[in-house]
């Protein structure tokens, strides 16, 4: 039985006739950028998260960069404000994080991670900052939430803002102080991705900055039209990084069927965790307390990794490596002065992590046979 790591068809197929007619819908009205859709799924939005302000944007690379930059003084021109330029980020995770610090002006700065939840923690943040720190973005990886009220105290003691990665788990939720807070609005500012693959995919690239900070989300609307509110009238240089009325469109359908899918999601990974709890070999991915975890990825660690890979490869079954190359050993940050052994957690993820087909649509029948064939692999012999 063939197995692949995602079939977005499934998901389509499913709710077709909802979003063949919102498509339609667009196309009729030939509004195609930003616009009523747009507005209602910014207002959709942050009402499902509980947060004042939802801005879209072009991608979720974007919805880390144009906060940044809302912050520089060099680009809002506020004058010369506070000049620290350091902004520290995980090495396990996607290239955006670090990129979009790059890209705003700032230095990126690596830290390691927690080896159990793979996300950064007060004390894998504590060698990495200095006097020179303005900001922390930690990544709420696969979907699940980083231990955000440590962080945060941690950064409110430290006059630092928190940027929160969370492109990979729209719908997480964390208990905090005895309240349920989701993921994207659980610091100053949050970043979501609408990339295809993502929990909530549109049917290309797209992005939402979250906030609580009127001040930054004023400027992050300007930022998005090349630095105006009114056309022609720029008060700072901005870009264009507007969203598609259709991806919105999309989005706003898709938006409803959210928790279903998570709630699909979860349901798939309980039935990895009792077919592969007792495999010798290899390490299942562990929820923190407090913590609802969406699993955009299930990821498994082995340092068997490659040849647990090409067996599945062999037998039609996908899978995946994010990541290969931690951030700090990246050529294009060579001048950062990373080399290996700097983040040990990172580089040992790297070589051992693969993620398993987890999307909603899955079926009982398929994980039984990536389970199957894993044991095999392992020689565990059949499940119990």
């Amino acid at each position: 039985m063939a197995v692949p790591l995602l079939d977005l068809g499934a998901q389509y197929q499913s709710i077709r006739e909802e979003l063949d007619a919102v498509l339609m819908e667009v196309v009729e009205s030939q509004w195609f950028v930003m616009g009523p859709n747009v507005d209602a799924l910014e207002a959709e939005i942050a009402e499902y998260l509980g947060v004042p302000h939802a801005i879209g944007c072009a991608s979720g690379t974007d919805a880390l960069l144009l906060p940044m930059k809302a912050i520089d003084p060099a680009v809002t021109g506020d004058g010369p404000g506070d000049d620290r330029r350091d902004v520290i980020v995980p090495a396990f995770t996607f290239f955006a994080t670090a990129g979009a610090v790059w890209n705003a002006g700032f230095r990126p700065v690596f830290c390691d991670v927690d080896p159990v939840t793979f996300n950064v923690t007060p004390e894998t943040l504590e060698p990495a900052w200095t006097d020179r720190t303005r900001a922390v973005v930690p990544v709420h990886l696969f979907g699940q939430m980083a231990g955000m009220a440590d962080i945060n105290r941690m950064a409110e003691e430290r006059d630092a803002i928190v940027f929160e990665d969370a492109a990979q788990a729209i719908g997480a939720r964390q208990e905090i102080d005895g309240e349920t807070v989701m993921a994207g609005a659980a610091a100053t500012v949050g970043a979501i991705s609408f990339f295809p693959t993502k929990n909530l995919g549109g049917f290309g690239d797209g992005g939402m900055v979250t906030t609580h900070d009127d001040e930054i989300a004023e400027r992050v609307r300007k930022l998005r039209v090349h630095g105006g509110r009114q056309m022609y009238h720029h008060e700072m240089v901005g870009t264009n990084s507007r969203l598609d009325a259709l991806q919105a469109a999309v989005l706003r359908v898709k938006l409803r069927h959210l928790d279903a899918w998570a709630d699909a999601r979860r349901a798939n990974a309980c039935m990895y965790h009792e077919r592969l709890a007792d495999v010798d070999g290899i390490t299942l991915p562990a929820t923190a307390d407090g913590n609802w975890h969406v699993y955009n990825q299930y990821t498994i660690r082995t340092d068997r990794r490659d040849e647990l890979r090409a067996f599945l490869n062999d037998r039609n079954v996908g899978s995946g490596v994010y990541y290969p190359v931690p951030l700090h050993l990246q050529a294009c940050f060579s001048a950062l002065g990373g080399a290996e052994g700097d983040l040990p957690v990172s580089e040992r993820l790297c070589n051992e992590v693969m993620s398993l087909p987890i999307f909603p649509e899955l079926g009982e029948d398929r994980i039984d046979e990536v389970a199957r064939t894993i044991r095999e692999f392992f020689g565990a012999g059949p499940a119990g």
